[in-house]
């Protein structure tokens, strides 16, 4: 087998998945004038919205200083308002707005159509046993990571 680069590795195909997946909702998000960055925030406030900015920037798994600046552009935006609890004025909390809350109901369909896109032409049990075998990779390589 010629050469030592092997474009058949699990790693190398899942960063391809990845990165195929995000471009084509990265490109339907644009045509709604949503940044792409904005998506994990809004996914994560419309199942839990009220969440310090703490929480919310680990369930995205993003670092606070870059969470920080992405929640500011979605204050401007009219997405969110940052509250502060009279028991703890430390800590800021995040609030949809009615606008942010409607975008719910313009991105989730994206989103979905995305996943039928990536999907397409795998039966039922073939769509299962990828959930299946992605939700072990990952467990495995958190468990490694922690």
């Amino acid at each position: 087998m010629p050469s030592s680069i092997h474009f058949d590795r699990t790693a190398h195909l899942l960063k391809l998945a990845s990165k195929a997946t995000a471009r084509a909702l990265q490109n339907r998000l644009a045509k709604q004038n949503v940044a792409y960055g904005h998506w994990t925030f809004l996914r994560i406030l419309w199942q839990d919205d009220g969440l310090s900015v703490t929480e919310l920037c680990r369930r995205a798994g993003v670092a606070k200083p870059a969470g920080a600046t992405a929640l500011h552009a979605m204050e401007k935006l009219g997405y969110l308002t940052k509250e502060q609890k009279p028991d703890n004025q430390k800590a800021i909390y995040i609030y949809l707005t009615a606008q942010g809350r409607e975008l719910e109901k313009k991105l989730v369909p994206l989103a979905l159509e995305v996943n039928e896109l990536a999907l397409n032409g795998l039966r039922k049990s073939q769509r299962e046993s990828l959930r299946t075998t992605l939700s072990v990779i990952i467990k495995n390589l958190e468990t490694e990571n922690s």
